[in-house]
């Protein structure tokens, strides 16, 4: 037997003002989207902005539906939209966030696993990092330089 550990190193922003002036913009972008957000069953509002090679900002808010599991995420949400309208664009950035919509949520709330896998698809396929902001809808804004330090154990394409 042979014991292999894995670590996660990420940086950790006491609010949005000490992040960079085009993650602030990003970040607003996925609150705007966030507004936008179809969650009458979980209560729970999420938004997504995704920044392109080619400078398009592409956002999306998650969408529920009364047939569960029918919805989408917000973050899958953007990054479909993306790979659909912008084939070629390789995605540089994501901001997310998210909060109920009963209770202040004030830690910073991660990509779900469906979501973790759908980025890692696209970090595989473009072949560079994509960098990942995320936050509650207040309070701490984390950064991970790439979707792997949240997702190490990946499963792409060289599996099938």
């Amino acid at each position: 037997m042979k014991e292999v550990k894995i670590e996660t190193t990420l940086q950790v922003f006491d609010n949005i003002s000490d992040v960079s002036e085009d993650v602030q913009s990003l970040m607003s972008k996925a609150s705007e989207a966030r507004n936008n957000a179809y969650a009458p069953y979980s209560k729970f509002s999420v938004g997504a902005a995704l920044l392109l090679d080619n400078g398009e900002i592409v956002t999306g808010s998650n969408q529920e539906n009364a047939s569960y599991p029918s919805g989408l995420c917000a973050e899958r949400t953007a990054i479909y939209y993306a790979g659909a309208k912008y084939p070629k664009a390789k995605f540089v950035k994501m901001a997310i966030i998210a909060g109920s919509q009963v209770h202040p949520t004030l830690t910073p709330i991660p990509p779900c696993g469906a979501c973790r896998q759908a980025i890692a698809e696209y970090e595989v396929k473009q072949d560079i990092p994509i960098e990942l902001f995320f936050m509650g809808e207040t309070g701490k804004v984390v950064r991970s330089n790439s979707l792997a330090n949240l997702l190490p154990l990946i499963f792409d394409k060289s599996a099938l």
